[in-house]
C-alpha cells in the first residue's frame, strides 16, 4: 500500500494518507491578528477543506491534539469547537498548553480521521 501525500513543502506535507487513515499536519490560523474564535474558525476552516481533499470529512475524525497558548482562552476555542463538531461524532481529544511556533498564533490542532 502506497502512502499519498497532500501539499507537499519543504519541510512538512499538510497530509499523508495510509490505509483508509488521513492524518493532517498540525493546522494554525492564516491570520494570527485574530483572537482565539477567530482563530479558532480559521483552523477548522483549514481542517474541513484538507479533509474533502483528502476524500473524508468531520464526521470521521478519529482524534484531534488541540495545542492552545494560554488556558484561559480555551472556553471561547470550545465554544467555536462545540458550534462545528458533529453530535454524536465528537472524537477523543487532548487539549494542551503549549508554546507555539509563532507568537500570534493561539490554537493549533492535529487531526487523525478515517477515510
Amino acid at each position: 500500500m502506497s502512502i499519498q501525500r497532500l501539499h507537499v513543502g519543504k519541510r512538512l506535507s499538510e497530509a499523508a494518507i495510509y490505509n483508509n487513515t488521513v492524518y493532517l499536519a498540525g493546522q494554525v490560523a492564516e491570520d494570527a491578528t485574530q483572537d482565539i474564535t477567530g482563530q479558532t474558525k480559521q483552523v477548522l476552516v483549514s481542517i474541513d477543506k484538507l479533509l474533502a481533499e483528502a476524500g473524508t470529512d468531520k464526521s470521521k475524525l478519529l482524534q484531534v491534539t488541540i495545542f492552545i497558548a494560554d488556558m484561559a482562552d480555551f472556553p471561547g476555542m470550545n465554544a467555536v469547537w462545540d458550534s462545528w463538531v458533529v453530535p454524536g461524532a465528537t472524537p477523543p481529544r487532548a487539549t494542551v498548553e503549549a508554546a507555539l511556533a509563532q507568537p500570534g498564533w493561539k490554537v493549533e490542532m492535529l487531526v487523525v480521521a478515517a477515510k
